[in-house]
């Protein structure tokens, strides 16, 4: 990753000890999504010269979105209250997954439908200030629920009369356009998730392919 672009280290997943290994690093992209993003960052810094994009994660290995599903299903069940392994079959444990997997891509060997991160053409990431601190955005990456939608803060009927809601929502924008404006989508259910030819990007693209598959350094 290019200096100019900062990295928000400890990497969490890392720190949660999935599984990446001790020669890879999670912050690999595609040089075209690498050259996209330093377009992005521009085009923030035009707004405000001191707003940079931070990278929470880049490129993740099918291994590491297993681990990462997998702890993502249990925090959920935990939340829940729902017993995973006792209710195997469980109506309660299928609306765990059903939510989940609006947030985070089943970990597929399958070619035809890789994870995003596994191209190496999807991103997370935030804006932070001059200090490198992130921005609050009105909710934390990864949170899985309505709140991490893009437009979340818009739809809410205290919109006008709450200012932060209106800061939130600003901030969020700005993000977006910022990455738009280089040739990124956003997924629909996570303000931070941003991707360029990927499976994501060619749908809303309208194109009959991706440009990027599952890789491996």
């Amino acid at each position: 990753m290019p200096v100019e672009l900062y990295c928000l280290e400890p990497h969490s997943y890392k720190s949660l000890g999935a599984p990446y290994g001790d020669s890879v690093s999670p912050w690999m992209l595609r040089g075209n999504v690498v050259d996209r993003l330093l377009a992005a960052q521009k085009h923030l810094k035009e707004i405000d010269r001191h707003y940079s994009l931070a990278i929470f994660d880049a490129w993740r290995p099918i291994r590491v979105q297993q681990f990462m599903y997998d702890y993502a299903i249990n925090q959920e069940c935990l939340a829940r209250g729902v017993n995973r392994k006792e209710n195997a079959n469980s109506l309660e444990l299928k609306e765990v997954f059903e939510t989940v997997s609006k947030f985070w891509a089943e970990p597929s060997l399958d070619l035809a439908s890789p994870p995003p991160h596994s191209t190496g053409g999807a991103v997370d990431l935030t804006i932070s200030c001059a200090k490198g601190i992130p921005l609050d955005m009105g909710g934390e990456i990864d949170c899985i629920g309505p709140v991490s939608e893009p437009n979340y803060y818009i739809r809410q009927k205290e919109f006008i009369d709450h200012p932060d809601y209106l800061l939130w929502h600003s901030r969020r924008v700005l993000l977006s356009d910022a990455m738009k404006k280089s040739g990124f989508v956003q997924h629909p259910h996570e303000w931070w998730h941003f991707s360029y030819g990927d499976q994501l990007w060619a749908w809303v693209k309208n194109l009959q392919a991706a440009h990027y598959g599952a890789v491996e350094p």
